[in-house]
């Protein structure tokens, strides 16, 4: 039952970064690590954790960061610099 409310809190922050991203018309590309340990282990050696979960946040190949830093720089209004877009 944990794991399945984990997989729902995932998606939900998922569902909200994607939701922001595209009203600020922000152009991404969504990869899914469920599909092999690979790509996991990818993301967490990108990230700089080796416990890191999604969502993570990456400009090409430049970690930006997690989802609760993500989250305050949306209250902050500061997405892009977040991004580093600006």
């Amino acid at each position: 039952m944990e794991r399945q409310h984990y997989r729902l809190e995932v998606k939900s922050q998922q569902a909200q970064v994607i939701r922001i991203l595209d009203s600020k018309s922000i152009q991404y590309e969504l990869i899914d690590i469920s599909v092999g340990g690979e790509l996991r282990d990818e993301m967490r050696n990108k990230a700089g954790d080796p416990t890191a979960v999604p969502p993570q946040l990456f400009n090409e190949d430049q970690y930006c960061g997690n989802y609760e830093m993500f989250s305050d720089a949306v209250e902050a209004d500061t997405v892009e610099q977040f991004l580093k877009l600006a």
